[in-house]
């Protein structure tokens, strides 16, 4: 592995242990677990499942490599994104989104969760990066999976970034689901006002009013 490639790799491991210790660290400044993909009426099953898969590569699959090589003779992927400039792109990708990340984390403060449930949502957070985007936390770990793809090519390293991209789509539509559900009118206003992934909507045109001595 190349300089680069490890610098890709610790960041990587970086996150994945930050993620948990601030998670730990949330639940006991709110008093409660913030561990929710068991509760609930949604199945959060296939997603938790995704996750962790996805997350346990990304610090297993780069030791594989390092020890014993990769397993697919001629990998396409290695060879496609083979080159400095790609690992360069590849590592900012991993230090922008693992960084979007746990900012987006932390700002959530007593209102963090790991999946959903009913009645245990904590109040809507809408400011800084949630002003945003409505999942800042998902959009930095898939650009940090993202990254890893492009410095560490694989089909394999492919494989993890698909199942946690899958795994965010199956989350967030979840979690949209038990938000409206559990706390109404104002997330729905929040959702209405700020987009899934970047962006804020467009305001609606407002209609021309006309006084009464304007004719």
């Amino acid at each position: 592995m190349s300089g680069m490639e490890i610098a890709s790799y610790l960041m990587a491991v970086v996150y994945v242990i930050s993620f948990l210790a601030m998670s730990a660290i949330l639940a006991k400044e709110a008093g409660r677990s913030v561990w929710l993909f068991g509760r609930g009426r949604e199945k959060q099953t296939l997603p938790a499942l995704l996750f962790r898969l996805a997350f346990a590569g990304a610090v297993l699959w780069p030791l594989w490599l390092a020890a014993f090589g990769n397993p697919v003779t001629g990998d396409p992927l290695t060879a496609a994104l083979d080159g400095p400039w790609f690992d360069v792109l590849g590592h900012l990708l991993v230090v922008i989104g693992a960084c979007a990340a746990l900012l987006s984390q932390r700002y959530m403060g007593a209102s963090w969760r790991i999946g959903a449930a009913e009645g245990e949502v904590g109040a809507i957070v809408d400011s800084g990066p949630f002003a945003l985007s409505r999942n800042p936390v998902f959009l930095g770990q898939g650009l940090l999976f993202i990254g890893l793809v492009i410095v560490l090519p694989s089909l394999v390293q492919a494989a993890l970034t698909l199942a946690l991209l899958l795994a965010i789509r199956l989350q967030v539509a979840i979690e949209e689901r038990v938000l409206a559900a559990s706390l109404g009118e104002p997330y729905l206003a929040y959702k209405a006002r700020v987009r899934r992934w970047l962006g804020v909507a467009a305001r609606p045109p407002r209609s021309p009013s006309v006084s009464a001595g304007s004719r």
